[in-house]
């Protein structure tokens, strides 16, 4: 008694892979993140005076090593354009993943907030919808201080926000967190 014939299984396996192989309507296709590395916060005082880098570094990620801040010194009551670089310093050459969010702005918004009284820092970048980005920015300081600048980047978040000196707007926004960079060290005087 035959059952099967076993040289049409060669067929059945075939037609079985282009059955499946033609029904892509629920195949998502995943980009990996982005491994980054650093963040550079340039600001440049409105009245012309000297380059402020406030940088965060964290080559090993989560890892067992800490990040390398550098903190800077800024001018109490000053207005300072700002500007933020992303890296990956993992590759060589280093990647610059700023590009990507520049190219993928209607997904990303970053988030800025500080410990210390008088910083508010405000969007003057928009994404192809008019909402805000956050990778170029106008920094304003108070009276003198000393603490920490925050900076979140968020993939895919809720992009309403109109002040991004908040780190409860932050947290309201939703999506996922890319990272979040703690600069200590800054001073305000």
């Amino acid at each position: 008694m035959k059952f099967f014939n076993l040289k049409f299984l060669p067929f059945l396996f075939l037609g079985l892979l282009f059955i499946t192989a033609c029904n892509d309507d629920d195949v998502e296709i995943e980009t990996p993140e982005e491994v980054i590395t650093t963040v550079i916060y340039e600001l440049t005082p409105a009245n012309g005076g000297d380059v402020v880098t406030l940088q965060y570094e964290d080559l090993d990620g989560d890892g067992s090593g800490g990040a390398d801040v550098t903190g800077g010194t800024l001018q109490a009551n000053t207005t300072y354009t700002g500007r933020v670089t992303f890296l990956n310093k993992t590759e060589t050459p280093t990647e610059d993943i700023t590009l990507e969010i520049e190219e993928e702005d209607e997904e990303h918004q970053l988030f800025f907030f500080s410990d210390i009284d008088g910083i508010v820092v405000n969007y003057s970048d928009v994404d192809e919808n008019g909402f805000p980005t956050g990778l170029t920015t106008i920094l304003t300081t108070g009276d003198a201080g000393t603490g920490n600048i925050t900076i979140v980047l968020r993939h895919e978040p809720t992009k309403v926000a109109a002040n991004v000196s908040s780190e409860s707007l932050s947290n309201s926004a939703g999506g996922e967190v890319d990272i979040e960079a703690v600069i200590t060290g800054v001073t305000v005087q």
